[in-house]
Protein backbone atom coordinates (compact mmCIF):
# COMPACT_ATOMS: atom_id res chain seq x y z
CA UNK A 1 0.00 0.00 0.00
CA UNK A 2 1.87 3.13 -1.24
CA UNK A 3 -0.75 5.62 -0.28
CA UNK A 4 -2.84 6.88 2.53
CA UNK A 5 -6.21 5.04 2.01
CA UNK A 6 -9.95 4.70 4.71
CA UNK A 7 -12.49 2.31 4.69
CA UNK A 8 -15.83 3.39 3.04
CA UNK A 9 -17.54 1.18 5.56
CA UNK A 10 -18.69 0.41 9.38
CA UNK A 11 -17.52 -2.88 10.38
CA UNK A 12 -19.61 -4.87 12.81
CA UNK A 13 -16.44 -5.53 15.26
CA UNK A 14 -13.40 -3.53 15.53
CA UNK A 15 -9.80 -5.36 17.34
CA UNK A 16 -7.76 -2.21 17.80
CA UNK A 17 -4.16 -2.69 19.39
CA UNK A 18 -3.18 -0.34 21.86
CA UNK A 19 0.39 1.34 22.16
CA UNK A 20 0.98 3.03 19.43
CA UNK A 21 -2.59 2.86 17.96
CA UNK A 22 -4.85 3.99 21.09
CA UNK A 23 -1.92 6.22 22.98
CA UNK A 24 1.31 6.50 23.00
CA UNK A 25 3.11 6.17 26.57
CA UNK A 26 0.59 8.01 29.11
CA UNK A 27 -0.87 9.92 25.77
CA UNK A 28 -4.01 8.92 24.47
CA UNK A 29 -3.50 9.67 20.43
CA UNK A 30 -5.63 12.42 18.78
CA UNK A 31 -8.97 11.96 18.09
CA UNK A 32 -8.99 8.68 19.42
CA UNK A 33 -11.92 9.36 22.22
CA UNK A 34 -14.13 10.58 19.38
CA UNK A 35 -13.40 7.45 17.74
CA UNK A 36 -14.37 5.15 19.76
CA UNK A 37 -17.66 6.63 21.14
CA UNK A 38 -18.97 7.14 17.56
CA UNK A 39 -18.24 3.43 17.05
CA UNK A 40 -19.77 2.71 20.40
CA UNK A 41 -22.82 5.23 19.65
CA UNK A 42 -23.02 2.74 16.28
CA UNK A 43 -23.74 -0.35 18.27
CA UNK A 44 -19.61 -1.30 17.03
CA UNK A 45 -17.66 -4.51 18.98
CA UNK A 46 -14.78 -3.31 20.28
CA UNK A 47 -11.80 -5.24 21.60
CA UNK A 48 -8.63 -4.27 22.82
CA UNK A 49 -5.56 -6.72 22.15
CA UNK A 50 -1.94 -6.74 23.33
CA UNK A 51 1.38 -8.99 22.86
CA UNK A 52 2.46 -7.59 25.80
CA UNK A 53 2.37 -9.49 28.90
CA UNK A 54 4.05 -7.56 31.46
CA UNK A 55 0.30 -6.15 32.59
CA UNK A 56 -2.82 -8.17 32.93
CA UNK A 57 -6.49 -7.23 31.78
CA UNK A 58 -7.28 -5.51 34.47
CA UNK A 59 -3.89 -3.19 34.73
CA UNK A 60 -5.32 -2.39 30.89
CA UNK A 61 -8.72 -1.51 31.64
CA UNK A 62 -7.27 0.68 34.45
CA UNK A 63 -5.10 2.38 32.03
CA UNK A 64 -8.15 2.75 29.66
CA UNK A 65 -10.27 3.83 31.75
CA UNK A 66 -7.80 6.39 33.03
CA UNK A 67 -7.13 8.00 29.20
CA UNK A 68 -10.68 8.66 28.99
CA UNK A 69 -11.82 5.54 27.27
CA UNK A 70 -13.96 3.37 29.82
CA UNK A 71 -13.74 0.00 29.16
CA UNK A 72 -15.30 -3.44 30.50
CA UNK A 73 -12.63 -5.93 31.23
CA UNK A 74 -14.05 -8.53 28.96
CA UNK A 75 -13.04 -6.41 26.23
CA UNK A 76 -9.14 -6.27 26.67
CA UNK A 77 -7.04 -9.28 25.32
CA UNK A 78 -3.61 -9.92 25.78
CA UNK A 79 -1.13 -12.69 25.80
CA UNK A 80 -1.47 -13.28 29.41
CA UNK A 81 -4.95 -14.23 28.31
CA UNK A 82 -3.95 -16.01 25.52
CA UNK A 83 -1.32 -18.15 27.02
CA UNK A 84 -3.49 -19.05 30.23
CA UNK A 85 -6.16 -20.18 27.88
CA UNK A 86 -4.02 -22.33 25.70
CA UNK A 87 -2.06 -23.76 28.45
CA UNK A 88 -5.54 -24.49 30.27
CA UNK A 89 -7.30 -25.99 27.22
CA UNK A 90 -3.89 -28.16 26.09
CA UNK A 91 -1.72 -29.06 29.22
CA UNK A 92 -4.00 -28.60 31.98
CA UNK A 93 -2.11 -30.85 34.17
CA UNK A 94 1.97 -29.60 33.01
CA UNK A 95 4.50 -28.50 35.60
CA UNK A 96 5.27 -24.84 33.77
CA UNK A 97 8.59 -22.70 34.59
CA UNK A 98 7.29 -19.55 33.05
CA UNK A 99 10.78 -16.61 32.47
CA UNK A 100 8.06 -13.63 32.71
CA UNK A 101 6.99 -10.88 34.96
CA UNK A 102 4.08 -11.39 37.88
CA UNK A 103 1.38 -10.89 36.07
CA UNK A 104 1.79 -13.61 34.02
CA UNK A 105 3.06 -15.82 36.53
CA UNK A 106 -0.07 -14.95 39.16
CA UNK A 107 -2.36 -15.50 36.25
CA UNK A 108 -1.06 -19.11 35.72
CA UNK A 109 -1.57 -19.20 39.92
CA UNK A 110 -4.85 -18.73 39.89
CA UNK A 111 -5.53 -20.77 36.94
CA UNK A 112 -4.23 -23.74 38.98
CA UNK A 113 -1.03 -24.45 37.75
CA UNK A 114 2.23 -25.74 39.31
CA UNK A 115 5.00 -23.59 38.92
CA UNK A 116 8.54 -24.60 39.60
CA UNK A 117 12.28 -24.26 39.04
CA UNK A 118 13.26 -27.90 38.69
CA UNK A 119 14.64 -29.47 35.75
CA UNK A 120 13.52 -32.58 36.14
CA UNK A 121 10.06 -31.93 36.40
CA UNK A 122 9.34 -28.81 34.02
CA UNK A 123 6.99 -30.05 31.12
CA UNK A 124 6.79 -26.69 29.32
CA UNK A 125 9.29 -23.57 29.30
CA UNK A 126 7.09 -20.43 29.09
CA UNK A 127 9.72 -17.82 27.63
CA UNK A 128 8.08 -14.18 28.16
CA UNK A 129 8.97 -10.32 28.05
CA UNK A 130 10.82 -10.47 31.11
CA UNK A 131 12.45 -7.65 32.55
CA UNK A 132 14.26 -9.52 35.20
CA UNK A 133 15.67 -12.24 33.41
CA UNK A 134 19.18 -13.69 34.30
CA UNK A 135 21.28 -16.70 33.83
CA UNK A 136 20.02 -18.25 36.54
CA UNK A 137 16.64 -18.53 34.79
CA UNK A 138 18.69 -19.64 31.11
CA UNK A 139 20.54 -22.37 33.02
CA UNK A 140 16.55 -23.62 34.60
CA UNK A 141 15.51 -23.68 30.67
CA UNK A 142 18.63 -24.66 29.39
CA UNK A 143 19.09 -28.04 32.37
CA UNK A 144 15.04 -28.74 31.28
CA UNK A 145 15.19 -28.93 27.77
CA UNK A 146 18.98 -30.32 26.85
CA UNK A 147 20.16 -31.59 30.12
CA UNK A 148 16.85 -33.43 30.97
CA UNK A 149 15.34 -33.48 27.51
CA UNK A 150 12.32 -33.08 28.43
CA UNK A 151 9.29 -30.41 28.14
CA UNK A 152 8.49 -28.15 25.03
CA UNK A 153 9.57 -24.31 24.59
CA UNK A 154 6.68 -21.70 23.84
CA UNK A 155 6.69 -17.74 24.00
CA UNK A 156 4.11 -15.74 24.80
CA UNK A 157 4.62 -13.40 21.83
CA UNK A 158 7.24 -12.86 19.03
CA UNK A 159 8.17 -9.40 19.10
CA UNK A 160 12.02 -9.06 19.10
CA UNK A 161 11.75 -5.39 21.07
CA UNK A 162 8.89 -3.52 22.98
CA UNK A 163 9.17 0.45 21.28
CA UNK A 164 8.51 3.34 22.77
CA UNK A 165 7.68 7.14 22.52
CA UNK A 166 10.80 8.88 21.33
CA UNK A 167 12.40 6.28 19.34
CA UNK A 168 13.63 4.72 22.26
CA UNK A 169 13.11 1.00 22.87
CA UNK A 170 14.11 -2.40 24.66
CA UNK A 171 14.45 -6.12 23.72
CA UNK A 172 11.26 -8.58 24.15
CA UNK A 173 10.44 -12.52 24.36
CA UNK A 174 12.44 -12.78 21.08
CA UNK A 175 15.59 -11.97 22.44
CA UNK A 176 14.77 -14.31 25.08
CA UNK A 177 13.80 -17.25 23.42
CA UNK A 178 16.44 -16.87 20.78
CA UNK A 179 19.17 -17.26 24.11
CA UNK A 180 17.62 -20.42 25.35
CA UNK A 181 16.64 -21.51 21.84
CA UNK A 182 20.91 -20.79 21.23
CA UNK A 183 21.95 -23.01 24.29
CA UNK A 184 19.45 -25.76 23.53
CA UNK A 185 18.98 -26.47 20.28
CA UNK A 186 15.18 -26.15 21.02
CA UNK A 187 13.06 -24.66 18.76
CA UNK A 188 9.82 -22.42 20.18
CA UNK A 189 6.98 -25.02 19.23
CA UNK A 190 4.15 -22.41 20.26
CA UNK A 191 3.52 -18.92 19.99
CA UNK A 192 0.79 -17.30 21.65
CA UNK A 193 0.48 -13.60 20.61
CA UNK A 194 -0.02 -11.55 17.45
CA UNK A 195 0.69 -12.49 14.80
CA UNK A 196 0.09 -16.40 15.57
CA UNK A 197 -4.04 -17.72 14.69
CA UNK A 198 -4.14 -18.47 18.43
CA UNK A 199 -4.14 -14.54 19.43
CA UNK A 200 -6.24 -14.25 16.48
CA UNK A 201 -9.29 -16.66 18.06
CA UNK A 202 -8.79 -15.02 20.95
CA UNK A 203 -9.41 -11.73 19.84
CA UNK A 204 -13.01 -13.20 18.24
CA UNK A 205 -13.77 -15.10 21.11
CA UNK A 206 -17.38 -14.78 22.03
CA UNK A 207 -18.20 -11.87 19.58
CA UNK A 208 -20.27 -13.80 17.11
CA UNK A 209 -19.12 -11.60 14.41
CA UNK A 210 -17.31 -13.50 11.53
CA UNK A 211 -13.49 -12.46 10.29
CA UNK A 212 -15.03 -10.59 6.88
CA UNK A 213 -17.22 -8.46 9.49
CA UNK A 214 -13.77 -7.76 11.61
CA UNK A 215 -10.93 -5.20 11.04
CA UNK A 216 -7.72 -5.41 13.16
CA UNK A 217 -6.33 -2.01 13.32
CA UNK A 218 -2.52 -1.90 14.66
CA UNK A 219 0.53 -0.09 14.26
CA UNK A 220 3.16 -2.84 13.64
CA UNK A 221 2.99 -4.77 9.91
CA UNK A 222 4.36 -7.95 11.11
CA UNK A 223 1.95 -8.49 14.30
CA UNK A 224 -0.99 -6.35 14.10
CA UNK A 225 -1.61 -6.39 10.11
CA UNK A 226 -0.24 -9.50 9.65
CA UNK A 227 -2.61 -11.89 12.05
CA UNK A 228 -5.51 -9.63 10.81
CA UNK A 229 -4.71 -10.79 7.17
CA UNK A 230 -4.22 -14.95 8.50
CA UNK A 231 -7.26 -14.38 10.09
CA UNK A 232 -9.22 -12.92 7.33
CA UNK A 233 -10.17 -9.87 8.56
CA UNK A 234 -9.80 -6.56 7.00
CA UNK A 235 -6.64 -4.39 7.88
CA UNK A 236 -5.58 -0.93 9.26
CA UNK A 237 -2.21 0.13 9.38
CA UNK A 238 -2.37 3.69 11.61
CA UNK A 239 1.37 5.75 11.26
CA UNK A 240 1.04 7.03 14.67
CA UNK A 241 3.62 3.79 16.03
CA UNK A 242 6.15 1.67 14.94
CA UNK A 243 5.20 1.05 11.13
CA UNK A 244 5.80 3.56 8.15
CA UNK A 245 4.38 4.88 4.94
CA UNK A 246 7.87 2.96 3.36
CA UNK A 247 7.33 -0.08 5.51
CA UNK A 248 3.99 -0.66 3.88
CA UNK A 249 4.92 0.11 0.27
CA UNK A 250 8.06 -3.05 0.62
CA UNK A 251 5.49 -5.33 1.11
CA UNK A 252 4.22 -7.55 -1.51
CA UNK A 253 1.00 -6.84 -2.35
CA UNK A 254 -0.59 -9.70 -0.75
CA UNK A 255 1.03 -8.86 2.89
CA UNK A 256 -0.17 -5.30 2.72
CA UNK A 257 -3.19 -3.58 4.49
CA UNK A 258 -6.67 -2.95 3.27
CA UNK A 259 -5.90 0.37 4.64
CA UNK A 260 -3.18 3.18 5.84
CA UNK A 261 -4.39 5.67 7.97
CA UNK A 262 -2.11 8.79 9.09
CA UNK A 263 -4.71 8.96 12.29
CA UNK A 264 -7.12 7.12 13.95
CA UNK A 265 -9.88 9.29 12.99
CA UNK A 266 -9.50 8.00 9.54
CA UNK A 267 -10.81 4.90 10.30
CA UNK A 268 -14.17 6.12 10.21
CA UNK A 269 -15.55 6.81 6.62
CA UNK A 270 -16.21 10.61 5.88
CA UNK A 271 -19.81 10.10 5.12
CA UNK A 272 -20.18 9.01 8.54
CA UNK A 273 -18.60 11.62 10.49
CA UNK A 274 -20.68 14.09 8.43
CA UNK A 275 -23.69 11.97 9.94
CA UNK A 276 -22.14 12.70 13.40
Amino acid sequence: MTELSRPERLYAGYIFDMDGTIYLGDHLLPRVAEVIGLLRERGATIRYLSNNPTKDPAQYKAKLDNLGLPTPLEDIVNTVVSTVNWLTDNAPDAVLFPIAEEPLIRALRDAGFRLSEDPSEIDIVIASYDRGFDYRKLQIAFDTLWHHKRGILVQTNPDRYCPFPGGRGEPDCAAIVAAIEACTGVKCSVNFGKPDPIMAKEALHGLNIAPADAIMVGDRLATDVSMGRLAGMSTALVLTGDSTLADSAALADTEQPDYVLHTLDQLIPESVWAES
